[in-house]
Protein backbone atom coordinates (compact mmCIF):
# COMPACT_ATOMS: atom_id res chain seq x y z
CA UNK A 1 0.00 0.00 0.00
CA UNK A 2 1.27 3.60 -0.19
CA UNK A 3 3.88 4.90 -2.49
CA UNK A 4 7.13 2.60 -3.62
CA UNK A 5 8.99 6.08 -3.46
CA UNK A 6 8.36 7.60 -0.09
CA UNK A 7 11.63 5.23 1.56
CA UNK A 8 13.75 7.22 -0.18
CA UNK A 9 11.96 11.16 1.68
CA UNK A 10 13.78 14.41 0.63
CA UNK A 11 16.17 12.70 -1.12
CA UNK A 12 14.19 10.83 -3.58
CA UNK A 13 12.01 14.32 -4.32
CA UNK A 14 15.19 15.91 -4.81
CA UNK A 15 16.03 12.79 -7.32
CA UNK A 16 12.04 13.10 -8.94
CA UNK A 17 12.95 17.17 -9.53
CA UNK A 18 15.60 16.67 -11.68
CA UNK A 19 18.90 16.40 -10.07
CA UNK A 20 21.52 13.75 -11.07
CA UNK A 21 21.95 12.04 -7.23
CA UNK A 22 21.50 13.53 -3.99
CA UNK A 23 23.12 12.19 -0.42
CA UNK A 24 21.17 11.50 1.81
CA UNK A 25 20.92 9.69 5.88
CA UNK A 26 18.51 7.29 6.17
CA UNK A 27 18.17 7.59 10.21
CA UNK A 28 18.86 10.85 12.38
CA UNK A 29 22.65 11.28 12.40
CA UNK A 30 24.90 13.32 14.55
CA UNK A 31 25.37 16.95 12.92
CA UNK A 32 29.39 16.73 14.34
CA UNK A 33 29.59 13.33 12.68
CA UNK A 34 27.90 14.52 9.81
CA UNK A 35 30.14 17.87 8.94
CA UNK A 36 33.37 15.19 9.53
CA UNK A 37 31.70 12.78 6.54
CA UNK A 38 30.81 16.12 4.06
CA UNK A 39 33.96 17.83 4.78
CA UNK A 40 35.82 13.97 3.59
CA UNK A 41 32.91 13.27 0.80
CA UNK A 42 34.51 16.62 -0.65
CA UNK A 43 37.87 16.14 -0.24
CA UNK A 44 37.34 12.35 -1.75
CA UNK A 45 34.86 13.99 -4.62
CA UNK A 46 38.24 15.67 -5.66
CA UNK A 47 40.13 12.32 -6.70
CA UNK A 48 37.28 9.98 -6.57
CA UNK A 49 35.73 8.50 -10.07
CA UNK A 50 32.47 8.46 -9.23
CA UNK A 51 30.38 9.89 -6.15
CA UNK A 52 29.55 6.88 -4.87
CA UNK A 53 33.29 6.09 -4.75
CA UNK A 54 34.00 9.49 -2.60
CA UNK A 55 31.50 8.70 0.07
CA UNK A 56 32.91 4.89 0.16
CA UNK A 57 35.98 6.16 0.72
CA UNK A 58 34.87 9.34 3.17
CA UNK A 59 33.14 6.26 5.22
CA UNK A 60 35.76 3.95 5.37
CA UNK A 61 37.91 7.07 6.93
CA UNK A 62 35.58 7.49 9.48
CA UNK A 63 35.44 3.89 10.48
CA UNK A 64 39.54 3.43 10.59
CA UNK A 65 39.13 6.78 13.05
CA UNK A 66 40.73 8.96 10.43
CA UNK A 67 37.96 11.46 10.67
CA UNK A 68 37.74 12.78 13.96
CA UNK A 69 37.39 15.32 16.44
CA UNK A 70 40.86 16.56 18.34
CA UNK A 71 41.75 19.11 20.66
CA UNK A 72 38.34 21.76 19.40
CA UNK A 73 39.37 20.65 15.90
CA UNK A 74 37.91 18.41 12.48
CA UNK A 75 40.80 16.14 11.87
CA UNK A 76 40.31 14.15 8.31
CA UNK A 77 42.42 11.77 6.84
CA UNK A 78 45.23 11.68 4.56
CA UNK A 79 47.06 14.45 5.65
CA UNK A 80 45.47 14.80 8.76
CA UNK A 81 45.17 18.62 8.20
CA UNK A 82 42.80 19.72 10.81
CA UNK A 83 39.88 22.38 10.29
CA UNK A 84 39.18 24.95 13.60
CA UNK A 85 35.49 23.78 14.19
CA UNK A 86 32.79 26.50 14.96
CA UNK A 87 32.42 28.06 18.77
CA UNK A 88 28.93 25.91 19.29
CA UNK A 89 30.53 22.89 18.56
CA UNK A 90 34.08 22.83 20.33
CA UNK A 91 31.99 22.29 23.80
CA UNK A 92 31.58 18.42 22.25
CA UNK A 93 34.83 17.06 23.70
CA UNK A 94 37.03 14.46 21.52
CA UNK A 95 35.12 12.12 19.98
CA UNK A 96 36.11 9.49 17.51
CA UNK A 97 33.28 8.79 14.50
CA UNK A 98 34.81 4.67 14.12
CA UNK A 99 31.38 3.45 14.98
CA UNK A 100 28.68 2.73 12.32
CA UNK A 101 26.33 5.17 13.79
CA UNK A 102 28.52 8.08 12.71
CA UNK A 103 28.60 7.14 8.99
CA UNK A 104 26.15 4.11 7.88
CA UNK A 105 22.97 6.29 7.29
CA UNK A 106 24.27 7.93 4.36
CA UNK A 107 23.71 6.58 0.69
CA UNK A 108 23.61 8.00 -2.23
CA UNK A 109 20.53 7.87 -4.49
CA UNK A 110 20.44 9.00 -8.23
CA UNK A 111 23.18 8.60 -10.70
CA UNK A 112 26.71 7.97 -9.10
CA UNK A 113 28.80 10.02 -11.22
Amino acid sequence: MGDEQAELGFAGLAVHAGVKSALASLWYVSDVATLGLMTEFYQELRTAPIKAEALRQAQLAMLRGEVRLQDNYLVRSGNNQALPLPSELTTRGDRNFSHPYYWAAFTMIGSPW
